[in-house]
């Protein structure tokens, strides 16, 4: 019998070359969460006080006053809008998502409103936000934002994301300056950031993190910032936060993950996701209709993707045909192909455990030369694609 415990189950033993993807489980979990979430599991604790000790190491690494965990970073978004909204008025929170004050408008700009999963709105919305998107989705001027400020507005949200528009937008610094004038919050949606300190060194009043990317937590979101602000969110734990609470076990992995972030070898990490590109180029370059290009992250965290370019007319196959032959190989691969209708798809390094890399390379080579085999151009419609994405999900558990 597999040692795999996916074979176990009957589940597919993917290797994931598709970055922190919720949907694929995230990360490699830390030996140091899981050794810690065994320790507290057979205990009991009383939840706000290990609250408390996470709200240290938080703030020890982040630079908040305070914070906490919860059960995702779309959570945090929700908690830290209704705290903005209700404050520490228990009454209000009780009765969200209705509003009891006025004051519950949040501005987003327009090229924010992305998907990571659901959408940005949606998670603004259950908090009984009401979603003021300031300029178009290309472009936001001060004025856009200047002129959306009213005594409604409850605080200002802002996506560190690769989804999000990358150009035309007022960057962090210039938001925070403006909401800042108006005395208007500013909550930053920073799931899939390396870098602990920086938003909130650059003005930001909350922090959202992801605990279970980067970190190598369990599943599990952080909340971090100012501590009025942090407390007024954690109070949603009396009311919206219950269906978005974590166990003990979360609580203490997040704490071990973070303690084990301060020690991380992360130079070598590079290095050794380095090797994993460069092999990769290796295997790619100098096959016909395919162009390996490595490139750095778009939020600059610091780590570097494979961007894989197709030409279907040369490779015999196009980007999201090949994307679709990785996935349903063995093993399967599962890349990054959320822009590959421009005919591109990206490979990420961060996820593989030793060994895989090779294996990626092999089954690179495997599908392109079955391509360059075949007699015909390998080209599914992409409308095709756009009709069954959600055939899966629809037809689930079947």
């Amino acid at each position: 019998m597999s040692d795999d415990i996916r074979t176990q189950i009957g589940l597919r033993p993917v290797i994931n070359v598709s970055g922190t993807m919720t949907s694929l489980g995230a990360s490699i979990v830390v030996p140091e969460a899981i050794a810690a979430m065994a320790a507290i599991l057979p205990q009991f604790v009383e939840i706000n006080d290990l609250q408390r000790k996470a709200s240290a190491i938080i703030s020890r690494l982040t630079g908040g006053e305070a914070g906490f965990v919860t059960a995702s970073c779309s959570s945090g978004i929700s908690l830290a809008v209704a705290g903005a909204i209700t404050g520490n008025n228990l009454l209000a929170i009780e009765k969200l998502p209705d509003t009891v004050p006025d004051r519950n408008e949040v501005l987003v700009q327009m090229g924010h409103v992305v998907s990571y999963g659901a959408p940005v709105d949606q998670a603004i919305r259950l908090a009984g936000g009401k979603v003021v998107l300031i300029g178009q989705a290309t472009s936001t001027h001060r004025y856009h934002m200047e002129h959306a400020i009213t005594e409604k507005t409850a605080a200002a949200v802002y996506v560190v994301s690769h989804h999000v528009v990358d150009y035309g937008l007022l960057n962090l610094v210039e938001f925070v300056e403006i909401a800042h004038v108006k005395g208007v919050p500013v909550i930053v949606d920073a799931a899939s950031e390396y870098d602990l300190k920086l938003f909130l060194s650059q003005g930001a009043d909350i922090v959202l993190y992801s605990g279970h990317k980067f970190l190598g937590g369990p599943t599990s979101g952080i909340v971090a910032g100012k501590k009025e602000l942090v407390r007024s969110a954690f109070l949603q734990n009396m009311g919206i936060g219950r269906g978005m609470k974590v166990g003990k076990e979360s609580v203490f992995g997040v704490m071990a993950a973070l303690e084990a972030w301060e020690k991380r070898d992360h130079a070598g990490i590079r290095e050794r996701e380095t090797g994993y590109l460069n092999l990769w180029k290796r295997t790619l370059d100098g096959r016909p209709g395919v162009t390996a290009l490595i490139e750095p992250d778009p939020t600059n965290n610091p780590l570097d993707r494979m961007r894989v370019i197709i030409s279907a007319p040369e490779a015999h196959i196009t980007a999201w045909d090949l994307a679709a032959a990785l996935g349903r190989g063995n093993p399967p691969i599962i890349v990054r192909d959320h822009e590959v209708e421009h005919h591109y798809f990206y490979l990420d390094p961060c996820n593989l455990h030793p060994g895989q890399e090779t294996i990626v390379a092999a089954r690179l080579t495997e599908e392109l030369d079955k391509a360059r085999a075949s007699n015909e151009i390998i080209a599914t419609p992409i409308e095709e694609r756009s009709r069954h994405r959600f055939d899966g999900a629809l037809r689930w558990p079947d």
